[in-house]
């Protein structure tokens, strides 16, 4: 191989997920192996699968170098929707979910049409919506929890896949978690030889076969030894197919869709966008859409996994998607990001969240110490001071 096509494997777009491991093995051993427990792989998955899922939505909206304040109380607003359809007007699961979702999109537009076609600022713009679906989800519900729900719907927050569990050492392991385990490993493994293809079919550098080995020896690891718990336990939960799906086609879509480097170039250079030929205005309404609809996908989950709406729903869920977006390495000013760590720092503030729980934190001095893990987790933040864009 040509040495002056050979580069190093960018260790700055994994910064997250090496700063998630530190963390997760130093909370291990202040818990003596307790947050190892299989439970509380699940209860992590569960817990924290509605952000990754407003996360989600909110990366586009960073992408473009902007925020939605208004997705956590959208989160409530969509959850009051299912509540009062399904408790107090005796609606089916289905179309409840159906005019949350339509509630969520139409919220969606209402900021799109102001931020796209009328050039309100987005932070004002989603400023007005915070206070606006908070206070509707307060009259709604009349300052009151509606549920509970059926079980149908709340398997969908709190459900698992079926199972074919075997006996194993003190207890029985789920097959069918390992044989997923096993999939997605060899999707990692394929997707890495296409890369290489890729590569050498167009002249790029290459990273050298030994790092990406390693890279990947780490990464199915990981795979293993998550789904190796969730089978000790009751199996794979519901929302992390949800997840799976969702993260899926919003990779696909940023990288390999003609709207998702729109996305890239508005957020780089909105006046060279539009020189382009690029219709920023189309780009801003449909990204803005898009948060709305995501918001109301976690607000059913959220519900789902509650059981109840509750007006305090949401609330401060909007700060958690953002800080999941900026310190998983999306760029400050827009046009750029890196793969894993908008996913692995929420789960890294969900390790956090856990560990106040085994060590009997006081709630006052929990908050204090989340943002000093918060900041230290930042440096392992990858820089896009030169905006570059992760292929």
């Amino acid at each position: 191989m040509d040495n002056k096509k050979t580069v190093n494997v960018d260790l700055k777009q994994y910064g997250m997920i090496f700063m998630l491991i530190v963390i997760y093995l130093i909370f291990a051993a202040l818990t003596k192996g307790a947050t190892l427990a299989p439970a509380n792989i699940n209860n992590l998955v569960m817990q924290n699968g509605y952000v990754v899922i407003l996360a989600t939505g909110m990366l586009l909206c960073c992408l473009t170098g902007n925020v939605d304040l208004g997705v956590g109380s959208l989160v409530a607003l969509t959850g009051a929707v299912c509540g009062i359809a399904m408790v107090d007007h005796g609606m089916s699961m289905w179309v409840a979910i159906i005019l949350s979702l339509l509630v969520g999109i139409a919220s969606g537009v209402f900021v799109g049409f102001f931020v796209a076609y009328l050039g309100v600022p987005p932070f004002i713009v989603t400023l007005a919506t915070w206070l606006m679906w908070r206070g509707l989800t307060y009259t709604v519900l009349q300052a009151q929890t509606k549920g509970p729900f059926d079980s149908n719907f709340t398997f969908i927050g709190s459900g698992f896949l079926p199972t074919a569990k075997i006996p194993f050492g003190e207890g029985t392991l789920d097959m069918v978690s390992i044989i997923v385990a096993a999939i997605v490993s060899v999707f990692v493994i394929l997707a890495e030889v296409k890369s290489i293809a890729t590569k050498k079919k167009y002249g790029f550098a290459q990273n050298p076969l030994w790092q990406l080995a390693i890279k990947d020896i780490v990464i199915i690891f990981i795979v293993f030894f998550v789904f190796y718990k969730l089978g000790r336990n009751a199996g794979i939960p519901f929302v992390l197919v949800i997840l799976a799906v969702i993260v899926g086609v919003y990779q696909f879509v940023t990288s390999n869709t003609v709207a998702g480097r729109q996305i890239y170039a508005l957020g780089g250079n909105r006046k060279a966008a539009n020189l382009s030929g690029i219709n920023t205005n189309k780009v801003f309404f449909w990204v803005y859409t898009n948060s709305g609809l995501m918001a109301a996908i976690a607000g059913i989950v959220l519900a789902s996994r509650n059981a109840a709406a509750t007006p305090k729903a949401g609330d401060g869920f909007e700060m958690d998607a953002i800080a999941s977006c900026y310190i998983g390495g999306t760029a400050v000013a827009g046009g750029g990001r890196y793969r894993y760590g908008c996913s692995s720092r929420r789960v890294y503030h969900g390790c956090i969240e856990q560990w106040y729980v085994y060590l009997w934190m006081v709630h006052r001095y929990s908050e204090s110490c989340k943002g000093c893990c918060s900041a230290s987790g930042s440096y392992g933040r990858p820089s896009f001071q030169e905006k570059e864009i992760n292929e």
